[in-house]
């Protein structure tokens, strides 16, 4: 997957280049699934180039899955053969081949499909960046936006599994995935903190926002202290009320991607899938991602 420049769906373009050749502590990994996310949407149209400026022609792509086929001098932990998932901040995901750092890379658990495998490690690396920041006990009360979403529907698994009561905000279709997993469902718009305030009994003692739009403020709003308000998508929000924006940043490695692999492939963390695409329909995952109303991740096979 290449660009040339900035701009929409259009912009992005599948084309034949050079198998890449993995140099020291690389290994070569031929993909088997790749997830696709929002920011890359933001990087592609130029919105974030003073925070992340690209370099044309180029790659996308981080999350990773597939094969280790070939590796560099001096590797360790991986070899020729090894079914892993991982990352590359490299921008080159997106492709049938790639040379990942092996730091980057864990081994695919036996029960982990290729799909949930190939999209975890921004979203579940996120997620559990979140619910640290936030850091929820058994007698909280956490409120998640975003909740059926590829970050959200994680950080409200990853909460719940910390004792917390975990409130998440998402359509209807939607309410019952979150309440067979231990969430309190409340529909998102108009009068959304009244009915939080039903459901919370007057208190909430987090706020994880995982799609702006005014949520901060909303957070504020519930009395929710801002050192225990964490957004990833409303950065100006968080430093005019002093809130965290703890994110895929904060614990983006292979050990932390290793313990969500881990906990999936034991069926103690979903990772719901929206769609898969093959990488010649790139522009159709991104058209159905940037609607932004799928319910998990969006994925391409190559």
């Amino acid at each position: 997957m290449r660009l040339y420049e900035y701009g929409g769906i259009d912009v992005l373009r599948v084309d034949e280049v050079e198998r890449p050749v993995p140099g020291p502590g690389q290994a070569l990994v031929r993909v088997r699934a790749a997830g696709i996310q929002p920011g890359e949407v933001h990087i592609r149209t130029g919105e974030l180039h003073e925070r992340w400026p690209a370099t044309f022609p180029s790659g996308q792509g981080s999350d990773l899955a597939g094969v280790v086929v070939e590796t560099g001098p001096q590797v360790r932990g991986v070899a020729v053969g090894d079914e892993v998932l991982g990352f590359t901040h490299a921008r080159a995901s997106h492709a049938e081949y790639v040379a990942v750092d092996d730091v980057n890379l864990t081994p695919r658990p036996e029960g982990l499909s290729w799909d949930a495998a190939g999209s975890l490690y921004v979203a579940g690396t996120t997620a559990y960046a979140t619910v640290f920041a936030v850091d929820p006990g058994p007698a909280d009360t956490v409120v998640v936006s975003g909740a059926a979403g590829g970050v959200g529907s994680l950080a409200v698994q990853l909460a719940r599994r910390r004792g917390a009561t975990v409130i998440g905000l998402a359509s209807e279709p939607n309410h019952a995935w979150l309440d067979a997993h231990g969430i309190v469902p409340v529909g998102y718009g108009p009068g959304v903190a009244e009915r939080i305030r039903q459901v919370s009994g007057g208190h909430v003692d987090a706020f994880i926002d995982t799609f702006g739009d005014g949520y901060v403020d909303l957070a504020v709003e519930l009395g929710v202290r801002p050192e225990r308000i964490c957004t990833i998508r409303d950065w100006q929000a968080a430093a005019r009320v002093g809130a965290r924006t703890d994110g895929e940043g904060a614990a983006a490695c292979a050990v932390v991607l290793g313990e969500l692999a881990r906990l999936a492939a034991r069926g103690e963390l979903e990772v719901p899938i929206a769609r898969t695409y093959p990488l010649e329909q790139v522009r159709d995952a991104f058209r159905e991602l940037e609607r932004r109303h799928t319910h998990g991740k969006i994925v391409l096979r190559p």
